[in-house]
């Protein structure tokens, strides 16, 4: 049993291939490592997995499965509409610097330049990136990608709108101004939806936690559905219906919100 516990608290803070390719890019920093996210879905899945084993058998590690991988995914897309978020933010926030930059008269690489300077993130590595290819007269619009497909969505706009400045002639600031506020206006529409999910996301979550409301009930009153739960084959089999419908009711509710928002 300890040796099935040290298996899964291993695998539990274990990083996943994003995480390791990061720590090896970071060599000797140490503060920066500790910022890593530290939970990986297969080591999630491994502790919960041993967690009902060792509670009830077979039938409960299914359900603690099932639980788990779903709690771990949330978390992620919750945690990548953040992120997505938060770089929608500083794009806003460097293609101001950058559209001010031109403005005065600066050079597409200066302006670049500054701009990477004024923010931080995977913004301005983009942009510290686009001003080294303008530097070397390459076009920095086909510097613009990030790697991430929430910001990359956005980053196109911008491209789109450096071609056609290069192409055409067209005053690059002020196609770039025209793509901030749109891209302003977006991000305020996502933050309105967002607020306005809210209650929708709450009453998802408060509908999934009744059953175990139910459950502490039954507990209280002497009924023991817990022993039933984790005892019984009847009562095993009864937790993982319950808990694939309670999974499937998050993911479908999680998906119509996701849709909205979008």
């Amino acid at each position: 049993m300890t040796a099935t516990l040290a298996l899964a608290a291993a695998l539990l803070v274990l990083p996943d291939s994003g995480a390791r390719a990061r720590l090896r890019g970071l060599g000797h920093d140490a503060a920066a490592a500790r910022r890593l996210p530290t939970l990986s879905a297969a080591g999630v899945a491994a502790a919960a997995a041993s967690v009902g084993v060792l509670a009830g058998g077979p039938l409960p590690a299914v359900a603690a499965l099932l639980l788990a991988v779903t709690a771990h995914r949330r978390w992620r897309l919750r945690r990548r509409s953040r992120e997505d978020a938060l770089a929608s933010a500083t794009l806003v926030a460097a293609l101001e610097v950058l559209v001010g930059e031109l403005r005065v008269g600066a050079h597409p690489a200066a302006a670049c330049a500054a701009a990477a300077a004024e923010v931080s993130g995977p913004v301005s590595v983009v942009l510290a990136e686009a001003a080294a290819r303008a530097r070397l007269g390459a076009s920095a619009a086909s510097g613009l990608r990030s790697r991430r497909p929430g910001l990359d969505a956005e980053l196109d706009r911008v491209a789109a709108a450096w071609r056609v400045a290069d192409e055409r002639g067209v005053a690059l600031a002020e196609l770039l101004e025209a793509v901030r506020r749109d891209l302003a206006g977006r991000l305020r529409f996502r933050s309105r939806t967002e607020a306005g999910l809210a209650g929708a996301r709450s009453t998802a979550a408060v509908l999934a936690g009744l059953p175990l409301l139910g459950i502490a009930l039954g507990q209280a009153i002497g009924a023991h559905p817990v022993r039933l739960l984790l005892r019984d084959t009847t009562g095993g089999l009864l937790l993982v219906t319950g808990t694939v419908l309670i999974c499937a009711g998050l993911a479908w509710t999680g998906r119509i919100t996701a849709r909205a928002v979008r």
